[in-house]
């Protein structure tokens, strides 16, 4: 899988601290999807490591059953729908986002071929 050319480095310290932010877990959308899921009575696991992949995990797990729920981010996930690409070191983000489609379809097949289900929101 191709990997993106190092950071061209932040166009503000503003935007930086914004960007230090981001929680690359636990963060709203998916901690409102776990307190529905174990309201409902449902037992998961977070951050689950994809088999075989070091760097890689299922946000939400239901191992017995091999279903794998990912709560993919708009902009890290370049969504179709609400997707901005950013107009500062704007060459570097396209490919960098291009990166991150690539790697969610790879993990994706990964999976399948390992007889999960894959749901990504």
């Amino acid at each position: 899988m191709p990997t993106p050319p190092p950071h061209p480095g932040s166009s503000s310290m503003e935007l930086t601290a914004r960007m230090r932010r981001v929680r690359k877990r636990d963060n709203g959308p998916e901690m409102a999807v776990r307190r529905r899921l174990h309201a409902a009575g449902l037992r998961y696991r977070v951050a689950f490591r994809v088999p075989g992949q070091r760097r890689r995990s299922i946000d939400i797990a239901f191992t017995r059953v091999k279903l794998a729920v990912f709560i993919d981010g708009c902009f890290w996930h370049a969504c179709p729908e609400h997707l901005h690409i950013p107009r500062a070191n704007s060459a570097w983000w396209v490919v960098k986002l291009e990166t991150n489609q690539l790697r969610d379809l790879s993990v994706t097949a990964q999976l399948e071929g390992m007889g999960w289900t894959v749901l990504r929101f």
